[in-house]
């Protein structure tokens, strides 16, 4: 969600903020704008894609040596162009912004008073009037942005720029990711390392509350405190390989195809350890040997993985374990207990209501924690005493597919260690689900190659408008992600159900018209999935069945089955991931969708 850029060089920056940009489109966005210092400050901004503005920006020759870009998704304001970033105050001061300021009304009633004239309805525009006012006062931009800064009330990521001050620029994060590019005689600037591979693979990750002045020969950070920061550097392991298409049509087909190796690698350090706590980080048997039970915080797909491991965890680890969305956790009364295991898991680690629920149970007094996460350095796992990273890579498509297979591994492993250290894993059970994960990725792959089959049924929910999607036990949070996945890429409007729960309500909404897929792998809830089939069929509804290999279902004019490997065990859910990812894929493709930046939504939700 928004995504910046910047960059300060002894060359032209417009072609680096431009490609900065192209790769922050993934995040989700509506307009895109730059604007560089070159004898003034010179601005672009669209509405649509960042090909329209770099159109606009190459036929008005825009050319500096210091520059600002950003992609913004529409918070406050529409989506109109003077609503779009770069903000500018007095011609003077420019800024992009990610993140809300919560008390921008009140700064904007404040500055109106004074005689700021304001062009947009947006929160950033306050910042770029604040930060001029107090330059106009204190003739330096740094001390500028720290007095602005200390005034705003919310989360944010800023860049600012000044006419008079064409050697530098001044950043500062609270709540939002943000990042410094380290080069030879020139940095960057960015919401996200993808935007500054091309140029540097070094790199500085700001943390709450610092502010930094960035010139071309260097970077000096400053904590909250005010205290000279001595920053850390690190070499980004991510490849702008993994970045590009390849031979797939979109992101999301990448990445769920990725996904066989995303596990292997996730599970190889389990396979070379076994299910050790060091795992996850130095502390991890001090820790999770003193656990007594388990709450997970999550938002959106991460909540379905996390509400798979708590039928895992309280089945083999023996403890109890609850699953709460991280946005309504965080505004209600929680009853803690210190001896409970807090995980959050989030792939991008910066997810804010996931971040700001992890201070929260803080606050209450959890001290275990652990964090879940496919970004290094991130927000999350900084803030967590243990740290499990999943290995799926950069994930691009707004819906996520490898990373949530990912953190279910990752929850697995969890698991499995909590119960080796609470004395409740013999040796061949261990081996046993060792053995699980070393199959895992040749499972997921026969899962891969009913492409062409579940392409077939997408063709059928090209038409249609509603969905239901039903499950049991574990199985049900795979039904929830799938119907997830399908609202969010193809808009078919799609509810997921315990099975057992059609006959209480649901069952009002099944005729010929709303087709109903089931996850109905070989478990002990099989015959009462059949059942509850047999419901369906009885009101004349159409049945699209995820079953096992050995499962023994017949084909009918309204009974579709397609049969993935044998049954998985343990692993199933992982392994029925994927066909609802196929499912949700080829029917949007149907409804000819943007596969990869579905309206409305962005891939890193950094923002209530």
């Amino acid at each position: 969600m928004c995504g910046i850029v910047g960059a300060i060089a002894n060359r032209n920056v417009v072609p680096m903020l431009v490609e900065g940009l192209r790769r922050l489109e993934y995040r989700g966005y509506d307009s895109a704008g730059i604007a560089v210092i070159n004898e003034k400050i010179n601005r672009v901004r669209r509405i649509g894609r960042v090909a329209e503005m770099e159109a606009a920006a190459n036929a008005e020759g825009l050319t500096g040596s210091l520059g600002i870009g950003h992609t913004r998704w529409a918070t406050h304001g529409g989506v109109t162009e003077p609503n779009a970033h770069p903000h500018v105050s007095g011609d003077l001061i420019a800024v992009v912004h990610n993140g809300i300021i919560e008390n921008h009304d009140e700064k904007r009633n404040e500055l109106q008073a004074l005689g700021y004239q304001f062009e947009s309805q947006t929160d950033t525009e306050v910042i770029a009037h604040l930060v001029l006012h107090h330059y106009k006062k204190l003739k330096n931009l740094y001390e500028a942005v720290c007095a602005a800064v200390h005034e705003l009330i919310g989360a944010y990521a800023i860049a600012v720029v000044a006419l008079d001050d064409p050697d530098e620029m001044i950043v500062a994060r609270m709540g939002c990711p943000l990042l410094i590019g380290l080069g030879e005689g020139e940095n960057f600037i960015a919401s996200d390392v993808s935007a500054v591979l091309s140029s540097t693979r070094r790199v500085i990750y700001m943390e709450e509350g610092d502010v930094a002045i960035v010139r071309r020969d260097g970077v000096v950070i400053h904590d909250r405190a005010g205290r000279l920061v001595e920053p850390k550097i690190h070499l980004s392991d991510v490849s702008l390989a993994s970045l590009e298409l390849g031979p797939y049509s979109h992101y999301m087909q990448k990445e769920i195809h990725e996904q066989p190796k995303a596990i292997a690698d996730t599970v190889e350090p389990v396979l070379a350890e076994g299910f050790s706590p060091e795992l996850f980080g130095a502390e991890g048997k001090a820790v999770l040997s003193q656990v007594e039970g388990v709450k997970i915080l999550a938002c959106g797909t991460s909540f379905y993985a996390a509400s798979v491991a708590r039928y895992w965890i309280e089945d083999i680890a023996g403890i109890p374990c609850t699953v709460e969305i991280a946005s309504e956790y965080r505004y209600r009364k929680a009853v803690a207990d210190p001896k409970h295991l807090i995980v959050t898991i989030s792939q991008s680690g910066e997810t804010l209501d996931t971040m700001e629920a992890l201070k929260y149970a803080k606050s209450l007094g959890h001290e275990a924690t652990l964090s879940i996460c496919n970004v290094q350095e991130s927000a999350i796992p900084r803030a967590s005493r243990l740290v499990f990273f999943t290995r799926a890579g950069a994930e691009i498509g707004v819906a996520s597919t490898k990373a949530f297979t990912t953190q279910l591994v990752a929850l697995f492993v969890l698991t499995v260690t909590l119960a080796k250290l609470r004395g409740r894993l013999s040796a061949d059970q261990e081996a046993a689900y060792l053995d699980a994960l070393r199959h895992l990725p040749g499972s997921v792959q026969y899962a891969l190659n009913l492409e062409p089959q579940i392409q077939l049924w997408a063709e059928r929910f090209g038409a249609k408008n509603h969905a239901l999607f039903l499950g049991r036990g574990v199985h049900y949070p795979i039904a929830q992600e799938g119907a997830l996945k399908l609202k969010e890429i193809s808009y078919i409007h799609a509810e997921a159900y315990p099975a057992g729960e059609l006959k209480h309500g649901p069952l009002a909404l099944v005729d010929a018209e709303m087709p109903v897929v089931v996850i109905a792998p070989k478990d002990s809830l099989l015959e009462k999935v059949k059942s509850n089939m047999q419901e369906v069929r009885a009101r004349g509804g159409e049945l699209f069945v995820f079953a096992d290999l050995d499962s023994h279902f017949s084909d009918s004019e309204i009974v579709h089955v397609i049969r993935t490997p044998r049954h998985a065990g343990v692993l199933s859910p992982i392994v029925h991931a994927i066909p609802v990812q196929l499912l949700a894929y080829h029917a949007a493709l149907q409804k000819g969708t943007d596969v990869d930046k579905p309206r409305n939504l962005a891939k890193s939700v950094t923002v209530e």
